[in-house]
């Protein structure tokens, strides 16, 4: 084991993990969140251009223009979250989210029931539009190139708000990857750029980012599922057939959001084993606030870690 059975270390290097985290938030974080918020008033400038201003929003505009839905929702008073939208419109349970995270319309939904609700959209979105954000409604003057700017940003600022800590999870993500990485390519590993790379046809001394793995569901059955792993490492000091290294980058800034996610870590350490046996080890890459609590329960699963403070330990798994 690598960090898993030296609980007597546990309290330093929660502490240690918990500065780091918040170094790099402080130094770090403001950034991020500023360059998405230039982003985001780009792409709301975008939406409103495309809808005319919402001077008439109409299901034949909302149709082609679907990326709009998630933007207009930050344009109410008060802002809608999803499920509400969902409710006031009476929509189909599944059309609003696959819409919103996909940016088009569920492919097995016919025209008539996409048009059905985007009329209900099309008709919340008349009565709730924010006119003190928006003053042009309900006018026939258009608005100034400054009302635009204004409007498009505080739409931008709501957006921003709304996903701040996915923002921030994402830039920090983006750094871990970057740090292993780095580590890999000074010990001459190279990253593989096949887009249809497998575990299977990964070769030594190689690595990939976001792999998805088949992987059996229970150890007895046949059934099989693909599970996204962050990064995958085939070691150049072992044989081609031998089972690759398997990663999870992770980061938190609370100790109170790290326990929600512990039981699926711990259904794919399971699924690894039960496709590789043994061998099959799920690590994790350990950044933030992370207590005796979440560890332990994770040394319970067989899931050992290295934590970012001591990237060096990466070497203990063999690479």
């Amino acid at each position: 084991m690598i960090n898993a059975d030296k609980v007597l270390q546990w309290k330093d290097d929660i502490e240690a993990s918990v500065d780091l985290y918040n170094e790099w938030f402080i130094d770090f974080a403001p950034q991020a969140y500023r360059d998405m918020r230039i982003s985001t008033t780009e792409a709301v400038a975008s939406s409103l251009e495309k809808l005319e201003n919402l001077k008439e929003i109409t299901p034949e505009k909302l149709f082609r223009n679907p990326e709009s839905i998630a933007i207009l929702r930050m344009c109410t008073v008060p802002p809608l979250a999803r499920d509400r939208l969902m409710g006031l419109g009476h929509l189909n349970k599944s059309f609003l989210s696959a819409v919103e995270a996909t940016g088009s319309y569920p492919p097995k939904m016919s025209e008539a029931a996409i048009y059905s609700n985007l009329q209900a959209i099309s008709e919340v979105f008349g009565k709730l539009i924010d006119k003190d954000i928006f003053p042009w409604m309900g006018t026939d003057k258009a608005p100034t190139e400054k009302e635009l700017f204004r409007a498009s940003s505080i739409v931008a600022d709501r957006l921003c708000g709304a996903m701040a800590n996915p923002i921030i999870r994402n830039a920090q993500e983006q750094r871990q990857l970057a740090l292993i990485e780095n580590f890999l390519s000074g010990r001459g590993y190279k990253k593989a750029t096949d887009r249809h790379i497998s575990v299977e046809t990964m070769q030594r001394g190689t690595f990939s980012f976001r792999l998805n793995v088949k992987a059996n569901i229970r150890e007895s059955s046949g059934g099989t599922v693909n599970i996204p792993v962050d990064v995958v490492i085939k070691s150049k000091k072992l044989p081609q057939n031998s089972v690759p290294v398997f990663i999870e980058c992770k980061s938190a800034g609370d100790f109170t959001n790290t326990n929600k996610r512990r039981k699926e870590e711990a259904v794919k350490a399971a699924q690894l084993r039960n496709t590789f046996g043994k061998e099959g080890k799920l690590y994790l890459f350990l950044c933030g606030y992370f207590d005796s609590g979440y560890l332990g329960y994770e040394a319970a699963e067989g899931i050992d870690w290295v934590w970012e403070h001591r990237i060096d330990d990466l070497e203990l798994l063999g690479i």
